[in-house]
């Protein structure tokens, strides 16, 4: 008998319940809404990982062009650099025939380092009047540390006469 009054009850409670609109079988609609719910979140994670991996993808690639971009700057540099190295190299050897240089090119002796040129003003006609240090800039390039060194022992006079001799 209690059974019955169970079963009594709880088909009372049914009939409460679909009075106020809930449905008797909630527990058929939570299965369909919970596995609609994992499937919404399943897929909210794949496409999370593919984006995830969409996007380093991308970093990958963006960094490789970046790299590529860098090495051919740095290859157009390196060709700068040269010609502009050859063509400085180029006007030291033609300068004493180039109008304005300041001596004869027959007096003047290309050394290179650390001066490019040491010219004996008067020796082509035979007395040396004058010794020159010549120093060959082309463009906006400056004088390096040692050149500058150069110039300033030549400027304050610290130059002197060394006769060496091998028996």
């Amino acid at each position: 008998m209690a059974r019955w009054l169970f079963l009594k009850e709880s088909s009372v409670y049914a009939e409460c319940m679909n009075g106020f609109g809930v449905q008797s079988q909630s527990w058929y609609l939570s299965s369909w809404f919970i596995a609609a719910m994992t499937v919404f979140f399943a897929a909210i994670c794949v496409a999370g990982v593919l984006a995830y991996r969409a996007g380093k993808r991308r970093g990958l690639l963006e960094a490789q062009l970046a790299e590529r971009d860098r090495m051919d700057l740095a290859r157009k540099d390196a060709v700068e650099r040269s010609r502009s190295a050859l063509s400085g190299q180029v006007s030291e050897q033609i300068a004493p025939w180039l109008p304005d240089f300041p001596t004869s090119p027959a007096d003047a002796r290309f050394i290179g380092k650390p001066v490019d040129f040491v010219s004996f003003c008067g020796a082509d006609e035979g007395m040396v009047r004058e010794i020159v240090f010549i120093e060959v800039k082309t463009g906006r390039s400056s004088l390096s540390t040692v050149e500058r060194s150069v110039r300033d022992a030549i400027v304050q006079g610290h130059v002197r006469w060394v006769e060496y001799r091998i028996e």
